[in-house]
Formats: structure tokens, sequence, C-alpha cells
């Protein structure tokens, strides 16, 4: 299978993701509060067991350790994803709205707020569909482990996603169409991604360190912190559990990275460049 099989593949995965909403039509909020937030523990730690364990490894395979440009680049994504959450309405939605607060009519929510979430949310999918694209272009083992990540991320959010629009007065049916076709823009980031790196070397040496920045990002200032709001000792052990899994998760698939592995897009652009030598010197 080619890479961009892999990468339309893993990007539609992500986009169906969306309809997971509708399961908050048929369980309590309570159950599904426990549930959130033991998603949201492994989700930290596969993000952060990704940078760490794939993304980080990779950048520093080449130069023997991480160089000032790359730290560079990993502090501009922490940046850049602090820009983008505070600055362009992008709201990790965490709290769940059920569909029984619907009927109570606890609407402290009107319908602009929810096309404001979904804005934020589109824009959200759209990077995560780059970073996807990004991942694979370095290698397939990498893709995987960048979408599982996003995965794990995707899956409280877009319960919480869905929960915003039916509170915020939408329909069933509108709610996962419009959460649908806002998680369908991971697929045009995703090519776009692929267009740019397959033609830019430079793309991907910077788009790595800085999705790198942005995990830790997330995993550090939007996830974990939601965790602290449970203190009980029970929820607090469950919650670690999660989290460590998360990262054994990612640590596991190192075991299906070959062993000198290494950017199929470099061999591309060497080839690419070759060839264009070639070619010139036929000319001459």
């Amino acid at each position: 299978m080619s890479i961009l099989s892999y990468i339309i593949c893993s990007t539609v995965l992500v986009s169906i993701l969306s309809l997971i909403g509708i399961i908050t039509l048929s369980l309590k909020k309570n159950f599904l509060m426990r549930i959130i937030f033991v998603l949201i523990s492994l989700s930290a730690g596969a993000l952060l067991g990704d940078v760490f364990f794939h993304l980080l490894p990779e950048l520093t395979e080449e130069t023997g350790g991480l160089t000032t440009s790359q730290g560079t680049y990993i502090l501009g994504g922490i940046i850049l994803f602090f820009i983008l959450e505070k600055f362009i309405i992008w709201h990790h939605c965490h709290g769940i709205e059920t569909p029984e607060d619907h009927k109570k009519g606890e609407h402290s929510h009107s319908h602009s707020i929810g096309y404001m979430n979904l804005i934020g949310d589109g824009l959200h999918n759209f990077i995560d569909g780059m970073i996807i694209a990004a991942s694979y272009l370095i290698n397939i083992p990498i893709g995987i482990a960048t979408t599982i990540a996003v995965i794990l991320h995707e899956i409280p959010q877009e319960i919480g996603d869905f929960g915003v629009l039916i509170h915020s007065g939408f329909s069933t049916k509108k709610a996962l169409l419009f959460n649908l076709l806002s998680a369908s823009l991971s697929i045009l980031g995703a090519l776009i991604a692929y267009s740019i790196g397959g033609t830019n070397e430079f793309f991907l040496e910077a788009i790595i360190p800085i999705v790198a920045g942005g995990f830790i990002y997330i995993a550090g200032s939007d996830l974990i912190p939601e965790l602290k709001k449970h203190t009980k000792v029970s929820e607090s052990l469950l919650q670690l559990t999660a989290l460590m899994l998360g990262m054994l998760m990612m640590y596991g698939l190192i075991f299906i990275e070959p062993e000198g592995h290494h950017s199929h897009h470099s061999d591309d652009i060497k080839h690419h460049e070759q060839h264009d030598e070639d070619h010139d010197e036929d000319h001459e």
C-alpha cells in the first residue's frame, strides 16, 4: 500500500470518528464522564509517548542530538498551538452536554456558539490531517503511531463537540452531519500537506518538531489539567494507569519500526533531484 493510501485511510478513519458523539444519546451522563476522563488520560499518554518515543528520536537520529534549530521549531510549535487555542477559537471541549440536559431546557449556549465551535473544530481537524500526512512522509510506522495518538485525542473531543451542538439547539441529525463535515477537513489538510511535502524537504524538517511541540502543549496544558480536577484516590489511580497505558502503547509501536528506518520522503526528493540532474546532463 502506498504512503498516500495510508494517509487517506487514516484521515477517513479520523473523520468517521466524528459520529461517535451519537453514544451520548444512550449513555448516562455520569458513566460517560467517567469514560471521558479515562480517554483523556489515555490520550495525554499517547501524545507524550508519540513525542518522546517516535518524533524526537526521529529528529535526532541523523544529527546525533537535538539541534538549536530543532529546539526552536519545538518551542515554535508550543507557541503556535497556544495562539491557535487562544485566538482562533480552538476550544477542546471535554465537558459533556447530554440530550438529557437539552430536554431540561438547560441551553446555556446559542446557535452562534455551536457554529463557532464548528469553525474551531474544523481548523483543528485540518491541522490534524496535516500532522498525519507529515508523519507518514517521515515513515509509515511513525505515521501509524501519530494516527493512533490523534484518534485517542479525537474521541473525547468529538463526544464533547457533539454535546455542545446538541446543547446549542441543533437537532441530532444536524449535529452529526455538521460534525462529520468539520471532521472531513482532516482529509483536505492531509492532501495539502502531502502535496507540499512531495516537493519541499524543508516542510518536513520544520513540521515534525512543530508537531512535537504542539503535542507537548496539548497534553501538558489542555489534557492533564482536566485530570487534576478529580482528586479521589481511586480516580487518580485509574487516570495514572490510563496515562501510562497510552505511553506504553506508543512504546510498543517502536517494535514495528525497522532498524535503520529513515524518511521515505527524503529518498523521493533525492531521487527526483538525481533524475533532474541526469535529465540536464542529457540535454547538454
